[in-house]
């Protein structure tokens, strides 16, 4: 019964595909950038989808000729033969019916972007900044892990260390599927540098992840941007002081959802080049106005859901850093992990394959899978 209710979802998308197919030859939808997009990125989708209907058909196809053969077929050899690849095909049956369902869920339209991560020392002063470093140091060996790039837009250093806040931003391939899941309070148990008694004491620092929004995503008026240069400050050397590349960009933005006009202040002084900080300055602000749009979205699925996994509250705990036990705990799937050294080294990618595991649980459910 399962197979005909998939086979059934599937035999409805067939149409859709060749639709799609027709779609993006279209010169019309071609000069509609934004359209084009969306459309290239569900004939993938579906590509996929029907790349596994047509396996799906095949191992079913399997499986009626091996019975058929032994049924008619007096050849030990072939009875055999036919035996085998029985079994192999009901084996992969399941196994090619769960790919298909995790393929028929709607998937996150952001998950393919880019990503500008926030990280902001929070409760715990001087101790909460070195964990905000700490934090950007595991960010940057797990991305160097996955081969993606991250390049700093702007930087506070604390007092003791580590940052106050720390915006960078991270580039390669689907970024923001694998990242989102790091969004939320993070929160560490040790004993400070600054402790002369041993005492253990708990601090916290926030993580976003906001997916890069591209240029057609939002309409910004690029004429109504104040522009103001200033002299950078920190790594980079001498040169850097010597000339105004830092950049600052003010802009007044009226929120769809509230109504009301709120100025964005962003800054960047990425490079030692004005020009490519503003191409970066501008490029966060379509993010953080993209995100404030965005959120929306993504409240109406925190709304629906009983757990949240990706989504939903950013001011949340999350997970837990617990240093005299050597333990991280991520409270949203109940995981534990007792080597936080190698954790901290960059090696979160079975936390993030569980945290995926969750949410493809729940979206399975949603689409009643």
């Amino acid at each position: 019964m399962a197979e005909n209710t998939i086979l059934n979802k599937l035999e409805g998308l067939v149409s859709r595909f060749e639709e799609v197919s027709t779609l993006i030859t279209d010169p019309n939808v071609i000069s509609d950038q934004k359209r084009y997009v969306k459309l290239t990125k569900e004939y993938k989708d579906l590509g996929d989808i029907m790349k596994a209907r047509k396996e799906y058909l095949d191992t079913l196809k399997n499986i009626e000729d091996a019975k058929e053969i032994l049924s008619v077929e007096d050849d030990p050899e072939m009875k055999e033969m036919a035996r085998e690849e029985l079994s192999a095909a009901e084996k992969r049956v399941p196994e090619i019916e769960e790919e298909i369902k995790l393929l028929l869920v709607p998937a996150d339209p952001e998950d393919d972007k880019n990503v500008i991560m926030e990280i902001r020392g929070g409760t715990g002063g001087d101790e909460a900044a070195l964990f905000a470093g700490d934090l950007f140091k595991m960010y940057s060996k797990y991305c160097e892990m996955k081969g993606w790039k991250i390049a700093i837009s702007s930087f506070n250093e604390g007092t003791a260390g580590g940052f106050k806040e720390i915006i960078f931003s991270v580039t390669g391939e689907k970024v923001y599927g694998t990242l989102k899941y790091e969004s939320g309070v993070h929160r560490v148990q040790r004993v400070p540098a600054t402790e002369t008694q041993g005492r253990v004491h708990t601090s916290a620092a926030t993580v976003a992840v906001l997916p890069e929004a591209e240029e057609f995503d939002v309409e910004i008026n690029e004429g109504e941007i104040k522009w103001d240069t200033f002299r950078s400050s920190g790594a980079g050397g001498q040169n850097v002081n010597k000339v105004e590349s830092g950049v600052r960009a003010r802009y007044m933005w009226k929120n769809p959802i509230t109504g009301e006009t709120e100025e964005i202040l962003i800054e960047c002084t990425e490079t030692r080049d004005q020009p490519k900080n503003k191409e970066r300055a501008l490029a966060r602000l379509r993010t953080f106005i993209y995100d404030k749009e965005h959120q929306k979205y993504l409240d109406d699925i925190a709304s629906k859901r009983k757990t949240m996994v990706s989504t939903g509250d950013r001011s949340a705990k999350i997970r837990t850093y617990n240093y005299p036990q050597s333990r991280v705990t991520d409270h949203r799937i109940g995981y534990n992990m007792q080597n936080l050294s190698s954790f901290m080294d960059g090696n979160i990618q079975d936390c993030i394959d569980q945290l995926i595991v969750a949410e493809n649980a729940e979206r399975m459910k949603e689409s009643d899978l």
